[in-house]
């Protein structure tokens, strides 16, 4: 097992769907042995919590934010708009990933414009997407 496995993964997960975010960390969990994992229901109250942990301790910054489009209060454009703005991650610890069940491919095309996004993952997530987004490998 290589060391990799044995440091815990911390995660925040952006989705305003609560059914949504308990599948998500039943398969985040499943991926990934050790996991910290914390969700927030709206863009707003995630930079709330990342603006505390910038301020308290960045190294306490999330490894990875799987960050939906649609919510309400800030969705997930303007919460990048915000993190930008806020500078929230200077040194560029968080990756941060959009999962959205959307299909246009303007969202597609708009989630790749963003240089902070690695990447787009359409949902439903399943546990192959994950260990793949985590760079977990696959036995």
């Amino acid at each position: 097992m290589s060391p990799s496995n044995d440091k815990t993964v911390s995660v925040l997960l952006v989705d305003d769907d609560e059914i949504n975010n308990f599948i998500s960390i039943k398969l985040i969990k499943k991926a990934l042995t050790n996991s910290d994992i914390m969700a927030c229901l709206n863009g707003k109250y995630a930079i709330d919590q990342l603006s505390e942990i910038q301020r308290k301790d960045p190294e306490k910054l999330p490894d990875y934010i799987l960050l939906d489009i649609n919510m309400p209060i800030m969705n997930g454009w303007e919460f990048l708009d915000e993190y930008k703005r806020l500078n929230l991650d200077p040194l560029g610890k968080s990756k941060i990933y959009i999962i959205s069940s959307s299909v246009f491919s303007n969202d597609i095309n708009k989630a790749r414009s963003y240089p902070l996004v690695k990447d787009f993952i359409s949902k439903p997530l399943n546990v192959e997407k994950i260990k793949e987004l985590f760079g977990v490998s696959q036995n």
